[in-house]
């Protein structure tokens, strides 16, 4: 089966490693890809507009189609290849409207119990300030803003004090995160530790993948500017049995019931992130593909067959597949650009990667790279996440970190702490 993979990032990088470990798999394509992708999948030079990308599978005879980002879901490509008699996997765009209006996101899960943080959506400066006062005024300990629309990553502002709140609404409204901050939600601030559910559905079925916890913040200690992730392990120890039989139970499942009252055509991932506060749990956010860099981890310990059962997704017979995962753990250490997640310098060679692969300790997904001269070099704000499998996170961790130290290039950096929760 020749199949199409629509992205740039470390997810498509790792989507399409996995991928390649099937025996069913015929051509590979990635469209645009990056330098890494380039070793394993053909990408080429292809306009990314939908009409071009639908032209080109047919010519190709692609067999499957898996969408990454979170944007050209939003926009319907889905829609379009499966309007042509195409295969895809990823939501259509009435569906990733979880994604790309996080009041609607909110709608939905009211609507059908998933539990939630409270939140009030505002389309005015004035009237959203006075709700924030009052939120701070009876002694609240903080609030999270979150531009509506998407943002990359960035329109979320945990403030925990009413300047900072303030600044937030600012930010949206001012138009920092574009269009997307025209509507604003303020949710109440929840306590506890976060992890990632990623699950697959046909809105008929769905089944939970491993675990994993991911990194926001770009710096040790969970401090500095959040991210679009700076790391994540696999499984999060947090998430035990009994925590995610009550997760599939309470949101996994209501999510699916969801879906089927809605009439929502969804055959693709679906990305929970939940906060966890003792036996409590709830849903922060939903994304309609697979997060990034949890991605990168989970499917590093996936031993099933992921083209037979994207496949099943895509098709809508996910009901009684299977998937086998490893007993090892997994970590994914992302190394960035100097400067991340404000701007940062490009086109710096990177070295190290040439001895490391010959090494094979540790598996490195390319997120923002291209070639330059005939060099590899950095061309994003997150340039490669480095994961490595360990009978341990411990060891995970230790593997992983070791290939790290071994590969730089001018203003590099990256968190020295990933997965240290989960050692301790």
């Amino acid at each position: 089966m020749n199949v199409l993979v629509i992205g740039s990032g470390g997810r498509e990088h790792a989507i399409c490693w996995s991928l390649r470990r099937s025996p069913r798999l015929g051509k590979l394509y990635c469209i645009p890809g990056n330098a890494g992708i380039a070793e394993i999948a053909e990408c080429p030079s292809v306009k990314d507009d939908p009409v071009s990308l639908a032209k080109f599978a047919e010519s190709e005879k692609i067999g499957l189609t898996i969408i990454g980002p979170e944007l050209p879901l939003c926009q319907g490509l889905a829609d379009l290849f499966r309007a042509r008699g195409m295969r895809v996997f990823g939501p259509d765009a009435a569906a990733a409207r979880l994604e790309g209006s996080k009041s609607f996101a909110k709608s939905f899960m009211q609507r059908h119990g998933i539990p939630t943080a409270r939140a009030e959506v505002f389309n005015s400066m004035p009237e959203a300030e006075h709700h924030l006062r009052e939120v701070f005024g009876r002694g609240e300990k903080g609030a999270v803003i979150k531009a509506d629309g998407l943002a990359a990553g960035k329109g979320v502002i945990v403030a925990q004090s009413l300047d900072e709140a303030l600044d937030g609404l600012k930010q949206c409204f001012s138009g920092a995160f574009g269009d997307a901050g025209k509507l604003v939600l303020i949710e109440e601030l929840l306590i506890g530790e976060e992890a990632s559910i990623l699950a697959l559905t046909d809105a008929k079925t769905i089944i939970p993948l491993a675990s994993s916890q991911d990194h926001k913040r770009a710096f040790d200690g969970d401090k500095g500017p959040n991210t679009g992730g700076m790391g994540a392990y696999s499984p999060a120890p947090l998430v035990t049995p009994d925590m995610m039989e009550k997760i599939d139970r309470t949101i996994l499942q209501a999510f699916l019931r969801g879906l089927r009252s809605d009439k929502l055509d969804y055959r693709g991932i679906i990305y929970a992130g939940v906060m966890i506060n003792g036996d409590d749990v709830k849903v922060l956010e939903f994304n309609v593909r697979f997060g990034d860099p949890e991605t990168q981890s989970v499917l590093m310990r996936l031993d099933s067959d992921f083209l037979d059962a994207a496949s099943r997704t895509a098709d809508g017979n996910l009901h009684g597949t299977e998937l086998r995962w490893s007993p090892e753990s997994a970590v994914c250490v992302v190394m960035a650009s100097g400067g991340y997640p404000s701007s940062y310098e490009k086109g710096f060679e990177i070295s190290g990667l040439k001895d490391l692969a010959a090494e094979g300790d540790a598996t490195v997904f390319h997120a923002g790279t291209s070639l330059k001269d005939r060099k590899l070099v950095n061309s994003g704000g997150r340039v490669l996440g480095v994961c490595a499998r360990g009978l341990t996170i411990r060891t995970a961790a230790e593997n992983a970190y070791r290939a790290v130290e071994k590969i730089s290039w001018k203003g590099s950096f990256y968190r020295r702490d990933i997965a240290a929760k989960a050692i301790l």
